[in-house]
């Protein structure tokens, strides 16, 4: 038998085995494979079930559709069986503690596929071992998982997004019991378990069965209050928050951000941001822009250009559609916008959060105990900082879950760890969320415009102060970027 066929075989006979999981269980996502088979599309049918997804520190993300290499009703039951009995193994309390459960806005009609019906069967599969689930029953941005976790001291957490990727995307992100993203080699742990445990449970599909049981919780109300009285404290400004002339505009680039970046506003006593109309409300679509990312910077921003002018705003704030990442872009005195990279806004926050922090604090011994962190793959600003200011700085290596988890070990030695941030325009700006979070860092942002105003200074002006004083303190060209500029 030659290797072709083989592989062949192979791949039928993991069809046949979806199919008998999934037969009468999803309708939809079994009539594209009996659509594909029908039709002999050997090179669909390949992508779908060529190989299982391979589950990651980052959890997984995918094309939402059929077959094992796809996010799907069953994928998503066989990664929460899986994950339910490496916690178990993990936890001896975990029928205690249990877990939390956030989702986006996502959806996927023709698969029958959507966030919230993951979350639910993610949910039904830990419910059904007695675990309890706080599972939100509103879509949510993701820095509340991890911060649910350690409010309410929970096993894990699980977010089902794909943040910024393109919307036939999902994916299933997974968080430690310190709020941070699993790292090695809890990932390979996992993956083996999920191998482990493919057939679904009984009543796995059932997720009307979680509505009436007592495991249920619904944490939407409580951590949507606490949050925000979290993050106030970090608002050091009210009085200049309250009659600031600065006007900001917001869009959540149809994901989940607005409502949340709304109370952020009320938390810090702004006035509302004015809010993009056609990006406000969530929607799975992303009909305004062709990839649903801030980064990809003039084509996103363009309907938040257009209000700005419209209505005088200097600020937009930008989220990308889970609301972990911020980007920001400043009206300049010729006329263009400046959009601030992820290093820029890195090097603002972390003067700013540095400088409040400073004036909160008088003794001057309590300095050797205040960290910053950044990823190798960003800009060495900070460190040009600590060396200034004499606190503690330290590079990880590339990604959150090293920064998250490291910033918990350094919290549990009793330091203090103000702020970290990567290029990719992810910043943790209250060691409440070991994890990125465009929320606070939105009203945090704004709260330095504003600040700076009453100084006559602009974001601009502060970022070349902080970069000139960075060098004379340390000689690093690679801090420098060149502004980005549009024209409207």
């Amino acid at each position: 038998m030659s290797q072709s066929e083989t592989k062949v075989i192979t791949i039928f006979f993991r069809i046949a085995i979806y199919c008998n999981f999934i037969f009468l269980q999803n309708i939809k996502t079994s009539e594209i494979v009996k659509q594909l088979v029908a039709e002999e599309n050997a090179g669909e049918l390949q992508k779908c079930f060529g190989s299982r997804m391979e589950f990651g520190t980052a959890g997984l993300r995918a094309a939402m559709g059929a077959g094992i290499s796809r996010m799907n009703d069953l994928t998503i039951i066989q990664t929460t069986q899986g994950f339910c009995r490496y916690l178990e193994k993990n936890f001896s309390d975990l029928k205690k503690r249990g877990v939390v459960i956030g989702f986006d806005a996502r959806a996927h009609p023709s698969s029958g596929s959507s966030s919230k019906r993951f979350a639910r069967l993610a949910a039904t599969t830990f419910i059904s071992q007695g675990i309890p689930v706080y599972l939100f029953s509103n879509i949510t941005p993701t820095p509340f998982v991890p911060y649910t976790i350690t409010h309410l001291k929970l096993s894990a957490g699980i977010m089902i997004t794909a943040s910024h990727n393109p919307k036939q995307d999902n994916g299933y992100k997974v968080y430690w019991e310190n709020g941070a993203q699993i790292a090695s080699p809890h990932d390979k742990g996992i993956s083996q378990t999920i191998e482990e445990n493919q057939e679904p449970w009984p009543q796995g599909w059932d997720d009307s069965l979680i509505d009436s049981s007592l495991l249920l919780h619904d944490p939407y109300v409580t951590i949507n209050k606490d949050y925000f009285k979290d993050i106030q404290k970090h608002c050091f400004h009210r009085n200049i928050n309250k009659e600031t002339k600065l006007k900001f505009v917001h869009t959540s680039v149809h994901g989940v951000g607005h409502e949340f970046v709304q109370s952020a506003f009320k938390a810090f006593d702004f006035k509302p941001p004015l809010a993009v109309a056609e990006q406000k409300d969530p929607d799975p679509e992303f009909p305004t822009v062709k990839y649903p990312n801030p980064e990809e910077g003039k084509g996103v921003l363009t309907l938040s250009f257009a209000l700005a002018e419209k209505e005088g705003a200097g600020i937009i704030l930008a989220n990308d559609p889970d609301a972990d990442r911020l980007l920001v872009a400043e009206k300049q005195e010729s006329g263009e916008w400046k959009v601030f990279s992820g290093n820029e806004l890195g090097a603002l926050l972390g003067w700013w959060i540095f400088t409040c922090w400073k004036n909160q604090n008088q003794d001057p011994t309590a300095i050797k105990d205040v960290y910053m962190l950044s990823s190798t793959v960003s800009s060495k600003i900070l460190r040009a900082i600590a060396l200034k200011e004499g606190f503690h700085f330290e590079e990880t290596l590339t990604g959150f879950k090293w920064m998250g988890n490291r910033a918990k070990q350094l919290m549990d030695q009793e330091k203090t760890v103000l702020f970290a941030f990567e290029e990719a325009i992810g910043y943790m700006c209250s060691p409440v969320v070991l994890d990125k979070d465009g929320v606070s860092a939105a009203v945090i942002t704004a709260e330095m415009s504003s600040w700076l105003a009453t100084k006559n200074l602009s974001l601009s002006q502060q970022l070349k102060a902080v970069y000139d004083e960075s060098c004379r303190q340390e000689k690093i060209d690679s801090i420098r970027q060149d502004p980005i500029l549009y024209e409207t």
